[in-house]
C-alpha cells in the first residue's frame, strides 16, 4: 500500500528512535510480521469468545486498571521523570486522576450506557420494541502519544473495555521508559490475551497497520494521522484521529491582564509546552503587548524562579530532534523573554517572542515547545478573520469580559473546543467530547464519549407476528388510498417512552377526575327529580 510505504518518510518526527537503530535483515522482518500478527489474532480469538460481553467481565478489568494506577504510581511517577523530568506531583494532576475518574465513571454507569435506549416510534412500529443497543465492535488498535503516555494511551483503553472490545495497545517508543513499564506492568493487571501491549517503533507501527482492526484510536501530529487514516481505508476501518494544531489564545483589552497571563502562562509552559492543546500563540492588542510580556515574565518567576532549568516543576523536551526543531522555529523572531537552552539536558527555557509576523516560520507549524509568539491585531474583526484562515485547531482561547467579544468569537469561528478567560480545563471535564474538527482531528472520547466512540449502535426492531391487518397499506397490490394510509402511518411520530408514560398518565388522570365528576353528580342529583 502506498501509504505505508511512505510512512519513513512521511513521518520523521514519529520515527526517532528507528532511525538510530541497525538495519533490520530480512529474516527479523518476516518474524516481526508474524509475530504481530499473532497478537492480533490471539487478541481476536479472545474477543469472539464472548468472555467480553457480560458487564462483570468488563468491571473487574476496570478495577484492575484503577488498582495499576494506585499502586504502581511511584514506578509510573519515575518513567516519567526519566522521560521528561516530569514532577512527581504532575504525574497525578495531568495524568493520573483523569484517568481514575474516567474509570470510576464507567464502572458505575456500565449498566445505564449498555442498557438498550427506547427512541421514538411511528404508528406502523406502535405495537413493537425499538431501541438503540450499544454493542463492541471487536479489537480496536490504541496507538498512544508520548507526551503523556499514560492518560493518552489508557484513557481510550478505559473506554475500549467498557465497550467490550479487545484492544492492542501501542505505546509511543519515544518516551521509552514509560513504553516498557506500561508493557511490563498491564499484563500483570489485565487479561493479557484481551489487552496485549506491543513496543516498537515505526516498524513494529508499520506492521500492526498492515493488521485488520474493528476501530483505530490515534492521538498524534495531522502528518502520521493521514497515514493512519489511509492504512485503515485498507479495510474500511473506523478511526478517532486526536490530532493537534496551533491552538489560538486572544487576548481582549477589556479583561483582567494579570489574571489571564497567569492562566496562559500555566497552560502554556506545564510539561515544557509539550500538550497538544496548549495555547500555541497569543493575539492581542499592539496597545497591550508590553503588558502581557511583563505579566507572563513575573508569572514565570513565580513558577520556576529565576532559573528554570533548577526548577522540580519545569520538565524536558523530549529528544535532541525535538530539540534542535523548536530551536529553529525562533530564528528570525525578536526574543522578549528568555530564549536560553541547554542541549545536553534538552532544556529549552519558557520563551516569550514580540512582534512575531504571521508568515514567521514559527507560525508554519504547531509548535509543541516552551516558545509563545505574540501576534498583534487591531480588534476582535481581524482575530476572527486571522483564525478562520488558517486549518481549525484542537482548541481556542478567549479572554475577555465583553459579552459581545466573547459570543462573537464563538459564533463566527469554529474548533474542537472552546474556553473563556482559562485554558485546557476543558480537558478535565469529561462529560464534555473531547476531540478536533478538520486538520486537528476527528472523532471524541473521554468519560461516555469514548464508551460511544468504540461501539456499535445497533438499530434494534422487535415486532410480534400478530396485527399483520396494520401492514397492508404497505403491500401490493397498492392503491391511492393505501398509499395515503403509509404516509399517515409513516409520517406521525409517537412519544418516546418517557413521554409516553407522562401523557398517558395525564390523560388517566383527566378520565379519573371525569369519572369521579360524573359519580358525584348521580350521587347529589335530587332523588324527588
Amino acid at each position: 500500500m502506498k501509504g505505508l510505504g511512505q510512512l519513513l518518510d512521511m513521518c520523521r518526527r514519529w520515527r526517532l528512535a528507528a532511525l538510530n537503530s541497525h538495519p533490520i535483515s530480512f529474516s527479523q522482518s518476516q518474524e516481526r510480521k508474524k509475530m504481530e500478527k499473532q497478537v492480533v489474532d490471539v487478541a481476536r480469538g479472545a474477543f469472539n469468545s464472548g468472555r467480553s460481553r457480560p458487564l462483570q467481565y468488563r468491571k473487574q478489568q476496570l478495577r484492575a486498571l484503577l488498582r495499576l494506577i494506585r499502586e504502581r504510581q511511584a514506578d509510573i511517577a519515575a518513567a516519567l521523570k526519566q522521560d521528561l523530568n516530569r514532577s512527581e506531583f504532575d504525574t497525578p494532576l495531568l495524568e493520573l486522576i483523569g484517568l481514575e475518574k474516567d474509570i470510576k465513571l464507567a464502572e458505575s454507569k456500565l449498566s445505564d450506557w449498555t442498557s438498550p435506549q427506547p427512541v421514538e416510534k411511528n404508528l406502523l412500529t406502535i405495537s413493537d420494541d425499538v431501541y438503540i443497543q450499544a454493542e463492541p465492535l471487536g479489537v480496536v488498535l490504541i496507538i498512544g502519544a508520548w507526551n503523556y503516555p499514560w492518560a493518552l494511551t489508557l484513557q481510550p483503553l478505559v473506554g475500549a473495555i467498557a465497550a467490550g472490545n479487545a484492544a492492542v495497545v501501542k505505546p509511543s517508543e519515544l518516551s521509552k521508559n514509560s513504553a516498557s513499564l506500561l508493557k511490563e506492568l498491564l499484563p500483570q493487571y489485565l487479561d493479557k490475551e484481551m489487552y496485549p501491549v506491543v513496543t516498537g517503533g515505526v516498524p513494529e507501527t508499520q506492521e500492526l497497520l498492515r493488521q485488520r482492526f474493528d476501530h483505530i484510536f490515534y492521538t498524534g501530529s495531522s502528518t502520521v494521522g493521514k497515514v493512519v487514516m489511509e492504512a485503515a481505508a485498507r479495510h474500511l476501518t473506523p478511526v478517532t484521529l486526536e490530532l493537534g494544531g496551533k491552538s489560538p489564545c486572544y487576548i481582549d483589552k477589556d479583561c483582567d491582564i494579570a489574571v489571564a497571563c497567569r492562566r496562559i502562562t500555566w497552560g502554556k509552559f506545564t510539561n515544557c509546552g509539550q500538550t497538544c492543546i496548549a495555547p500555541d500563540y497569543i493575539l492581542c492588542h499592539p496597545s497591550i503587548q508590553n503588558r502581557v510580556i511583563e505579566e507572563i515574565r513575573l508569572t514565570l518567576l513565580e513558577f520556576y524562579g529565576e532559573d528554570p532549568k533548577t526548577s522540580p516543576d519545569y520538565s524536558r523536551i523530549i529528544n535532541q530532534h525535538h530539540f534542535e526543531r523548536v530551536l529553529a522555529l525562533m530564528e528570525g523572531c525578536t526574543v522578549a523573554v528568555g530564549g536560553e537552552s541547554d542541549k545536553t539536558l534538552c532544556y529549552i527555557a519558557p520563551t516569550i517572542l514580540k512582534d512575531v509576523l504571521p508568515h514567521a516560520r514559527v507560525m508554519q507549524e504547531e509548535i509543541f515547545g516552551p516558545v509563545l509568539p505574540i501576534i498583534t491585531v487591531s480588534d476582535v474583526s481581524e482575530v476572527i478573520r486571522f483564525i478562520n484562515e488558517r486549518e481549525k485547531p484542537l482548541a481556542l482561547y478567549v479572554f475577555s469580559s465583553d459579552k459581545r467579544v466573547i459570543k462573537r468569537m464563538l459564533s463566527e469561528t469554529t474548533s474542537g473546543g472552546v474556553v473563556v478567560n482559562d485554558v485546557i480545563m476543558h480537558y478535565t471535564v469529561n462529560s464534555l467530547p473531547f476531540g478536533g474538527v478538520g486538520n486537528s482531528g476527528m472523532g471524541k472520547y473521554h468519560g461516555k464519549h469514548t464508551f460511544d466512540q468504540l461501539s456499535h449502535h445497533r438499530a434494534c426492531l422487535i415486532k410480534s407476528l400478530a396485527m399483520e391487518s396494520l401492514n397492508k397499506a404497505r403491500y401490493p397490490p397498492l392503491t391511492p388510498s393505501r398509499l395515503h394510509r403509509a404516509r399517515c402511518f409513516m409520517l406521525s411520530r409517537l412519544c418516546s417512552c418517557a413521554q409516553a408514560t407522562c401523557a398517558w398518565a395525564v390523560f388517566a388522570t383527566i378520565l379519573a377526575l371525569g369519572l369521579l365528576i360524573a359519580l358525584l353528580v348521580v350521587l347529589l342529583k335530587d332523588p324527588v327529580a
